[in-house]
């Protein structure tokens, strides 16, 4: 018979815990049991269960204080309270500090039997939800970034200088160079990491797209405006917004967002009533700030707020250290999501590489590699595999011939596929960032067959 799972039962009475055992039991779960508190969380120090159903008061402890250390020792799981004691207030109580669920005796075994199938569910899909969180900081960390080279090993000294605290800072570099990973890394390596990480591209929204994308706006704010709609500060709340291409954005977006930051409130677009924010802001730009505001697009005060730290993240050329290691990550990358095999990688592969200015830097060189993967007619990389821009090879390495341009509508299908994929194919978000209604949206995913 198959267990579909594993339920710590604390009762002192006899007869209520053999009761429940039974009818656990006979649910095809695996029951263990105890009659005081203490017993009960020494079982669950030494093996891990599914849910725990415990009396509210017990010989040595009561249920309540059961259900902390419980969930201490294993945080996801879900904790049942049981009492003849029942009452508004202490149901109310239970719940408050963390129970799954709360029932009164005599006991309803049908319905005890079915908040014990939901409690285990939850408690796993709680479980599963931590392993994604833990795989996505993990892989967003700044262990993950490859630094060998000198520029980038000072990239990670800054970040983890400045990770755990509450500085806002500025992230400096060319396009492609990989900022927003940076900007990723100072939030799941800061206190903040178990909150939100919301990202918005100034550059990809008309002004008044953009000031609803960051404080929001209320229902019929604007013509399209047929809902209230949270803006990035509000979803950001207890988390990082990271603003990229900060430089891009309109002096009347600027001021909107110096009054953010100054006084940690934003008003959504048709509002009346200010809503306080707690968002840690890391901003991007591909263009020093400081040239901006010497040349009047950019306001200086602005730039004092969001420059308390700056990081500087070298372009490809400056790190080509790098170069191999990026390469190799970007080569397994490409064999796992494409469904090939490269068994050897020619010197000659990475010489040509690195031989290579990157104007796109990292971007570009991902793009080389995954073309180079896909393209390759056997299981062995070399020089003749990469494909180069006409600007491409470094002299005497003979660099590709130049790739036709593309047309406006090749440019509009990638367009709109890069924003429907960074967005989970969400129609409503991705028609927010074009600029575009989603019924176009809609309309452009069928007549380019798009996979959403």
């Amino acid at each position: 018979m198959t267990v579909k799972g594993r339920i710590l039962i604390v009762e002192d009475d006899p007869d209520g815990l053999r009761s429940v055992a039974d009818a656990i039991t006979d649910a095809e779960y695996e029951a263990v049991v105890a009659a005081e508190g203490r017993a009960g969380l020494g079982w669950l120090r030494q093996q891990g269960f599914d849910a725990v159903l415990t009396d509210l008061v017990l010989p040595d402890m009561d249920g309540l204080s059961v259900m902390a250390e419980a969930r201490r020792i294993q945080p996801d799981i879900p904790v049942l309270i049981m009492t003849a004691y029942g009452s508004v207030e202490t149901a109310v109580r239970a719940l408050k500090e963390g129970a799954y669920d709360y029932l009164v005796k005599p006991l309803d075994l049908d319905e005890l039997l079915q908040k014990v199938r939901r409690a285990v569910e939850t408690g796993r899909l709680r479980a599963e939800v931590r392993r994604l969180r833990r795989e996505i900081q993990g892989r967003y960390t700044s262990e993950a970034m490859v630094a060998v080279s000198a520029p980038m090993r000072e990239v990670l000294r800054r970040i983890a200088a400045v990770a755990d605290t509450n500085a806002n800072v500025l992230v400096l570099g060319e396009s492609g160079t990989g900022k927003e990973l940076v900007a990723r890394a100072l939030h799941y390596e800061s206190r903040r990491a178990e909150g939100p990480f919301v990202a918005v591209n100034c550059g990809a929204f008309p002004e008044t797209l953009l000031e609803s994308a960051l404080f929001g706006h209320e229902k019929g704010a604007f013509t399209g405006a047929v809902a209230r709609h949270e803006g990035a500060f509000e979803r950001a709340h207890g988390g990082t917004l990271f603003l990229d291409e900060i430089g891009t954005a309109p002096h009347a977006v600027q001021t909107r967002l110096l009054r953010a930051i100054e006084e940690r409130e934003v008003l959504r677009v048709g509002g009346r009533e200010p809503i306080r924010t707690d968002a840690r802001i890391v901003a991007a730009s591909n263009r020093p700030l400081g040239e901006l505001a010497e040349e009047g697009a950019f306001r200086h005060d602005l730039l004092y707020r969001l420059q308390v730290v700056t990081i500087h993240v070298p372009p490809l050329r400056e790190r080509r250290d790098d170069i191999r290691p990026l390469a190799e990550r970007f080569i397994t990358a490409a064999c796992a999501e494409h469904g090939r095999h490269i068994e050897e990688v020619r010197p000659g592969f990475f010489e040509k590489l690195e031989g290579y200015h990157w104007p796109g830097n990292v971007r570009e060189l991902r793009n080389a590699v995954e073309a180079a993967v896909i393209l390759a007619s056997k299981t062995v990389l070399d020089a003749g595999d990469v494909r180069l821009g006409a600007e491409g090879g470094a002299p005497g390495m003979g660099g590709a011939a130049p790739l036709p341009p593309l047309t406006l509508e090749e440019l509009e299908r990638k367009a709109i596929l890069q924003a429907l994929q960074q967005n989970r194919g969400n129609r409503q978000l991705t028609a927010e960032q074009l600029g575009v209604s989603a019924r176009t949206i809609q309309r452009k995913i069928q007549e380019y067959r798009l996979p959403f």
